[in-house]
Parts: C-alpha cells; structure tokens; sequence
C-alpha cells in the first residue's frame, strides 16, 4: 500500500542535530498547515513518521548548531500571523536591493566574485565545494537522499520533496542521477523554497547540463514542481522556473512547472534582524502550508496555492 512521504533537504550552513532539527521543522510545518487549513493540522498533527528530514549538513559541515538558538525565536515566528510594516521596510530596503545587484553581478560575472563581499565570497566557495565534488562530498550527500528516495519509489509512494537553497539543488541533482544514470522510475511532486536552480552560475553547473542530449539533460521523475520565493529572498535571483526550465514542459518531462514570489513573507527574525531566507519561516507560510495541505489530503494531486 502507498503511502504519503514528505522529505526535507536544508540549505546550506550547519543545522541543529537532526533529530531535534526535524522535530522543530514539523513543527513549523502543521503550523503553516494550520494557517491554511485548521481543521486539516489537526489531523496531520500524528503524522510526524511521514517526514524525513535529509541531514547531510552533518556530513558536509562535520557540526552542529546549537537548537537552543532556534527555538526562542521559533516560539516567535509560530506566534506571528502577518507581516509588520517593519518586516515589509525591511524586505524591500536598499540593502536588499544592494546585496540583489551584487549577487547578480557575480551570477552574470563569475570572475566578479572574488572582489564580492565576504559573505558571498563564502557562501560561492561552499556551493563550489559541492559542485567540484571536493573529496567525493557531492556524491555523498546525493547518497544519503537516494537512501532515503529510492525506496520510496519502489514502493510507488507519494512523494512531495521538498528542497529549500541549497537544498532544492541537490535534490534536482539526485533527481538527475537517479533517473538518467540509474534508471530509477515513478513520479514526485517537487516543492522549491528560496531556491537559486534559476541562477546561471547554479543551472550551467547542474548533473546533466554537460551537451548531451536535450532531454536528458533534466530529470524525469518531477511530477509538478512549485517554486515560493519570498519577499526580499536575495539567495534567488530568478524565481521563474518556467521560464529556466521550460523545456521540461515542451518534452512532457514535467506536468506543470509553478512561481510564486509576489506578497510571500518569510516572517522570521532573531536578534540579528529580519531573515527572508531561514527555513522555518517558510515553513510556517500559509503559501506553503496550501500546498502541503492540498497535497496530503485524499487524491490531492494538484498544489494549487490557491486553493
């Protein structure tokens, strides 16, 4: 019998240990339900076997970060329903338009990104380390998720992956693999959040992206794929994957391909300001919970948001 499976790839940095981080990511997660549904959260509420949280940071970081920092602020985010006029300022803030032309700077230019800030100049050497592969890093992380995916799969489970930042690249790229190089089949419904796949410097580099045949160049086990950015999400220059990746749709690789940018608010904020980009607040997003929530239910097949 099938069943629903969620799985959860985080983006980049380390994350609290993985037991922990799992549970405060289900946490966000019924609640962004709730936002939606109410009556829905409260069914999915038992359903925590369900979520598979990918934790390859572990591997690739070789640390942790301490949850104790996360909950407070957590505990904040699951108590705020709407944005402030402070979260609005600072989501469209000079800053954020700054670190926009920056970003875009070095995605246009690559040779740019050693005179970038400190913190892009990082934040392009980790994502480099992965697609390098450095010490067979990439291929590991790719690993644990297959782990996990495959015998989904076999099993004809419904699937929706979930891959936020970095995350949403290594799940296209265990896609890749498992379809193109290991002849994996079924069908799963691919949720992006804050997503860079539309970025030239990530896309060129992608598995499959190296002159071969056109359709085999993309995976061919992405059912419908939805991509949410927020509001003032600098880590995503270019939210509209049906554009990027419109020959998905023309060769039927993809049922639907859908953006959604426009009035989404990642509400989180620590004492560092507000962060457009962390996880949580995404997770707890009414955008977010509809779709999660239109997916789970009984033939519930479309993520429509709007719903």
């Amino acid at each position: 019998m099938t069943s629903k499976q969620i799985i959860f790839v985080p983006g980049k940095s380390p994350k609290p240990e993985e037991a922990q981080h799992s549970k405060l990511l289900w946490r966000t997660l019924v609640e962004g339900v709730r936002r939606a549904d109410s009556a829905f959260a409260d069914t999915l509420q038992d359903s925590y076997a369900q979520f598979h949280l990918v934790d390859w940071n572990d591997l690739y970081y070789h640390s942790h970060e301490d949850i104790s920092t996360d909950i407070p602020w957590v505990d904040v985010l699951i108590n705020k329903h709407e944005p402030t006029e402070l979260d609005i300022r600072e989501a469209n803030s000079w800053r954020v338009w700054l670190s926009r032309v920056l970003l875009t700077m070095g995605d246009d230019i690559p040779l740019l990104i050693p005179l970038l800030p400190e913190d892009v100049r990082s934040a392009a050497d980790e994502i480099g380390r992965y697609f390098d592969n450095t010490d067979n890093v990439g291929s590991e992380v790719r690993g644990l998720l297959k782990r996990t995916l495959r015998p989904m799969l076999e099993n004809q489970d419904d699937v929706l992956l979930i891959g936020h930042s970095l995350g949403s690249v290594i799940a296209y790229d265990t896609l890749w693999e498992l379809s193109r190089q290991e002849g994996v089949k079924g069908r799963l419904d691919f949720l992006t959040l804050g997503s860079p796949l539309g970025m030239h410097y990530i896309k060129h580099r992608l598995l499959g992206m190296n002159g071969q045949g056109v359709e085999e160049s993309y995976p061919d086990l992405i059912r419908h794929w939805i991509n949410l950015l927020a509001e003032g999400d600098v880590v995503a220059l270019n939210s509209h994957f049906k554009e990027s990746f419109h020959q998905m749709l023309e060769m039927g690789l993809v049922e639907s391909i859908e953006d959604y940018s426009h009035g989404i608010y990642n509400l989180f904020r620590s004492d560092e300001g507000l962060d457009c980009h962390r996880s949580y607040g995404y997770m707890v997003s009414p955008a977010v919970g509809n779709i999660i929530a239109d997916w789970w239910k009984p033939f519930g097949r479309s993520m429509d948001k709007s719903r």
